[in-house]
């Protein structure tokens, strides 16, 4: 039998990724290949030609980029091409980090002859199916039990091809909620502007603290099509001189680092990467449950609010606000889950595990 490390030494591995991998998980992006390539495995990282990869640690992963210009005879073309320039890298697996790519990679994998790995991290949509081979897919990689869960629920005949790999992050030391005692409280939150009445019981809430005396700045991460609703209701309750709004891009860990508090303000069918990383720097969360929720333990890791009610949306908050030494708690103790279950080190060696596998 083959020792671990030749089996390492034999791999070559290429990560289709998709736009939304470059944009919402580019943390967890830079980690794998920087901790694939410290392993010396030959990495080619696949995204769409528009990808900005500025702020993602490469390694010395090769990047083949491809068009997804969706017109007939162009679309064929562009698949041609990836086809080819893969081939040239000669991987010996392929791995979907996104499941909006999972029927791109079933072609590629049934073209090359190759097995892939399948990551899906949001909830399945009731009204569509994923295109899974069933000889190529080897195995089918979740960042979280609920998605484990749902998945096998509606695709019961891969159940026993399924594994939960922890995405990693690096844990600080130390917590930034309210280490700075004479600063003023930082809240950061985050989501897309998608619906227009999404921060309505947010915003209203946080108004009421700032009646009865509570002092902070507030800072949000997003964008969307409802931004411009988001300023008018700032503007309508003078909010304006206390809000800061930040795009997407901007570097998350920077803006994390200065939170005392993170709120998660919807439900999110997705793994939230941003919980992730908050909860690393030490912010106390304020969330709601529902959907992808693996994270949020009440009164242990997060405190629970119900986003439909401002009332309790204000006690939450009402609550980190007013006793620092209850938030510092639920902060080391998303902390400590972190280090015990979402380490790097554990997350690569587990995808080289499956790698090996395949």
């Amino acid at each position: 039998m083959a020792s671990e490390k030749t089996k390492k030494k034999s791999l070559r591995i290429a990560l289709i990724a998709s736009e939304r991998t470059v944009t919402e998980y580019r943390m967890f992006l830079g980690r794998l290949l920087v901790g694939l390539t410290d392993e010396s495995i030959p990495v080619a990282l696949v995204c769409p030609q528009n990808s900005n990869l500025d702020s993602i640690v490469l390694g010395a992963a090769e990047v083949i980029r491809y068009s997804n210009i969706e017109l007939p005879l162009i679309k064929h073309l562009n698949k041609r091409l990836l086809t080819e320039s893969l081939a040239k890298f000669k991987p010996t697996v392929l791995h979907c980090l996104c499941e909006t790519q999972a029927g791109l990679v079933r072609q590629l994998g049934h073209q090359l002859n190759l097995p892939y790995v399948l990551m899906i991290n949001s909830l399945q949509e009731r009204w569509s199916r994923l295109a899974v081979s069933s000889t190529q897919c080897i195995r089918i990689v979740v960042p979280a039990r609920s998605i484990a869960d749902d998945f096998t629920r509606f695709y019961p005949r891969f159940a026993d091809r399924v594994r939960q790999i922890n995405i990693g992050t690096f844990t600080t030391q130390t917590a930034c909620c309210f280490s700075r005692p004479s600063g003023m409280p930082t809240i950061v939150t985050a989501h897309p502007f998608r619906k227009d009445n999404e921060f309505e019981n947010l915003i209203s809430a946080l108004r009421h603290l700032l009646i009865d005396g509570y002092e902070f700045m507030m800072v949000v991460i997003g964008g969307g099509r409802a931004e411009e609703k988001l300023w008018k209701l700032l503007a309508a309750l003078d909010m304006l001189r206390i809000v800061t709004i930040v795009p997407r891009a901007t570097p998350w860990r920077q803006v994390l680092g200065t939170a005392d508090v993170f709120i998660q303000p919807q439900p999110t069918t997705t793994f939230n990467a941003l919980l992730l990383e908050a909860m690393s720097v030490g912010a106390a969360v304020a969330a709601c449950k529902g959907g992808v929720d693996d994270l949020i333990v009440e009164n242990e890791t997060a405190v629970i609010f119900d986003t439909n009610d401002e009332l309790s949306i204000f006690g939450a908050l009402q609550l980190l606000l007013s006793k620092r030494e209850f938030s510092r708690k639920i902060a080391d103790n998303a902390q400590e889950y972190l280090r015990k279950n979402h380490s790097v080190s554990n997350m690569i060696s587990s995808f080289i595990q499956i790698y090996n596998e395949a």
